[in-house]
């Protein structure tokens, strides 16, 4: 099936790589928001300034039109927490951890127990709950190395994270460690959000990085350990915050074609990669259309989602709101998988779309992108556009490899982010957007 395409393509696509390569500003904007605003968990201070960052951002990008979106979010907080580890002689030793996102803590008292160490889901499973009973129970998980696209084998992994604390309570166990969903091999924790199963009480649940793991995993050959951990984190009820959007209005109808990010982060590191790069990215969109004068066909508009981490509110209440205001969206991309070189797109939309998106794999190619996933969604924000209106979604995937040393981590700052990698991620979705309001 032959598709439509112009030979003036290939040179547009070149004009908007040397537009953002040379005068693109999205390296700068995450440095301000990483620097002087950090880590921006929904329902914090910062979330809050964060949210005016990206509405004046959005103003001065040159959008047409920029507005609030109301999103009532849960509030989490971490608070102060402290977990120790009994030593041979009887003393205890600190140990360098993280709560999950949305675990209930001690509050405030100390929990200790047993440490029974446990290596996968089916060996817990197997266990009767008398071995449990008032244990601490250690998922010694190992993150998945043979899968080349780390994000499979995160898929794998993030089970244990989300699931185990339930698992556990079932069976009367005291709290649940993790080995972090991480590739990293290093001592850095890293969070997440967690949930429960109302069945069963709310236990905490931590997680350590895999220096502190391989050594929990190693002492336990030869004695029992003592762990004891003392948290004040939990739920502190909903509050009203906002998504941001902006929008070039379309010259030839009000259809719509949305890219966008997550403006929330987990409240350790600066959130640079997860997903502040996506903020920047897309802001960079509307700056380059604009500076370009590129006349687009549709609407074109930026989604600064909130509460993507520890809730998805604001891709839930977007979606409720194009539904009932009879919005058509004829495509929805989500930049929200680092700020690492561009390697492709996943696509998620009929056969004949995907068809014409393949179609343009040569204008791609020379931007490094030749990778298309097929029948994989486009984000947790943009997802629900798909279920509720049958939208088209897509996802820009960089190259994965050291995406997971850094997620959800202390380790995710604005000086892991590389100026050119970052602007080619804003180029490839850029092109993506310009092609389909060309041709869709």
């Amino acid at each position: 099936m032959a598709f439509s395409q112009n030979s003036n393509d290939s040179v547009m696509l070149k004009k908007i790589s040397d537009e953002i390569m040379l005068n693109g500003e999205a390296y700068e904007n995450l440095k301000d928001l990483t620097k002087n605003i950090g880590h921006r968990l929904s329902g914090s201070e910062n979330y809050e300034r964060a949210v005016v960052w990206a509405e004046n951002q959005l103003v001065q990008a040159g959008a047409d039109k920029v507005w609030l979106q109301e999103v009532m979010v849960p509030v989490w907080e971490r608070g102060e927490e402290s977990l120790k580890m009994k030593t041979s002689n009887g003393e205890w030793k600190d140990l360098r951890f993280l709560s999950l996102g949305n675990s209930e803590g001690t509050a405030g008292k100390d929990v200790e127990g047993e440490l029974l160490r446990v290596s996968s889901i089916d060996e817990f499973k197997a266990l009767p709950a008398n071995a449990v009973k008032d244990k601490v129970v250690f998922f010694d998980y190992h993150f998945p190395q043979t899968f080349v696209n780390t994000f499979q084998g995160y898929g794998e992994a993030f089970v244990y994270r989300a699931h185990t604390a339930s698992l556990v309570a079932e069976k009367g166990g005291k709290f649940v460690i993790i080995r972090s969903i991480s590739t990293g091999l290093d001592d850095v924790p890293h969070t997440g959000t967690m949930r429960y199963d109302e069945r069963f009480p709310k236990i905490p649940a931590v997680a350590i990085g895999n220096t502190t793991a391989d050594e929990l995993s190693q002492l336990m050959q030869n004695e029992k350990l003592t762990l004891k951990l003392n948290s004040n984190c939990g739920m502190r009820g909903e509050k009203l915050t906002h998504s941001v959007i902006g929008e070039i209005t379309g010259r030839k109808d009000d259809k719509i074609i949305l890219v966008g990010g997550h403006l929330d982060s987990w409240d350790v590191g600066e959130g640079a990669h997860d997903d502040g790069a996506g903020i920047t990215q897309s802001i960079e969109i509307i700056r380059t259309f604009k500076q370009l004068g590129i006349q687009n066909n549709h609407t074109i508009r930026v989604v600064c989602f909130a509460n993507e981490e520890n809730g998805a509110r604001g891709g839930e209440v977007y979606a409720k709101h194009a539904k009932a205001n009879g919005e058509i969206h004829l495509l929805a991309i989500e930049s929200d998988a680092g700020g690492f070189s561009p390697r492709g797109f996943t696509l998620k939309m009929d056969q004949r779309k995907i068809n014409q998106v393949k179609s343009w794999t040569s204008l791609f190619q020379p931007f490094g992108v030749y990778e298309f996933y097929e029948g994989r969604g486009g984000g947790v924000d943009i997802d629900p556009l798909n279920r509720e209106m049958n939208t088209p979604v897509a996802g820009m995937i960089p190259d994965s490899q050291r995406y997971f040393d850094l997620h959800h981590s202390a380790n995710d700052t604005f000086e892991k982010i590389n100026k050119r990698e970052l602007n080619l991620g804003a180029i490839i979705m850029a092109q993506f957007m310009y092609l389909v309001d060309q041709y869709w």
